[in-house]
């Protein structure tokens, strides 16, 4: 591999891999606008609990219905993506911390995702997320307001 292409191949992981971590961040910081502006036009959130989420529109929605009456705390690590020229796969594994309406949870899972390269960079064209446990938290162990 030469150079360049070695240069592109790093930029294209660092890429992929900051839309993860700027998935988590607008997730933390209830920006439902943020997180769909991560995803291609058509693109599929499968979340393992409801038929998946298909298109913007919609994900949009769900974000919004979900984040005014819960507080999620993702922590992403792990990363592992495979470049396909303008495609690239990959998983991220999630560590996660929720204050919802009836009790603090705390969970462990990973998202299988794909990405897409656009003309305004790397984007989600898919995330099915898996959650390994997903289960009621001690006081304290869940998010900022989970013990209020």
């Amino acid at each position: 591999m030469n150079t360049e292409d070695e240069i592109r191949r790093l930029a294209d992981l660092e890429a992929i891999r900051d839309l993860a971590r700027r998935y988590a961040h607008c997730v933390w910081q209830r920006d439902a606008k943020g997180c769909i502006d991560l995803f291609t036009e058509d693109a599929v959130m499968d979340t393992g609990d409801r038929p998946p989420i298909v298109g913007r529109k919609h994900l949009l929605a769900s974000y919004e219905a979900i984040f005014a009456q819960t507080e999620l705390n993702p922590m992403v690590h792990n990363h592992v993506i495979e470049l396909a020229g303008d495609r690239a796969s990959g998983h991220c594994y999630l560590d996660l911390r929720a204050a919802t309406p009836d009790a603090p949870m705390k969970g462990h899972g990973f998202y299988v995702d794909e990405y897409l390269r656009t003309p305004e960079g790397w984007k989600f064209a898919s995330r099915c997320l898996t959650m390994a446990d997903y289960s009621e938290a001690d006081q304290g162990e869940a998010g900022s307001s989970a013990g209020e």
